[in-house]
């Protein structure tokens, strides 16, 4: 599995989530994933719904072009960022010191 993959309808990204971190932030890769720590707990939704507006942020979408496809209640995550046009600096960074 790739950890950006680019589709018609936008990006699906492979995550590693480190909930309850000091700030939120992409902060690399880990195995086939990029790890991002988000500052909300894993409780009730709160690390997801964090996550998602993150994202939509940083790749400047609205939220609800933020879907969650898998790991609601994992770690491991798959999320469809829809209406993407490109990717952010910060993840085209941390993906080209992959290959450097």
């Amino acid at each position: 599995m790739s950890v950006v993959t680019q589709q018609k309808d936008g990006y699906v990204l492979t995550l590693h989530i480190q909930p309850n971190a000091t700030k939120t932030e992409i902060i690399g890769l880990h195995g086939d994933a990029l790890k991002i720590r988000l500052k909300a707990p894993p409780v009730d939704g709160k690390a997801n719904e964090a996550l998602c507006a993150f994202l939509a942020e940083i790749f400047a979408v609205r939220r609800h072009s933020v879907v969650l496809l898998s790991g609601e209640s994992n770690r491991q995550k798959r999320i469809l960022i829809k209406q993407a046009t490109t990717l952010p600096f910060s993840i085209i960074k941390i993906l080209q010191g992959v290959h450097q």
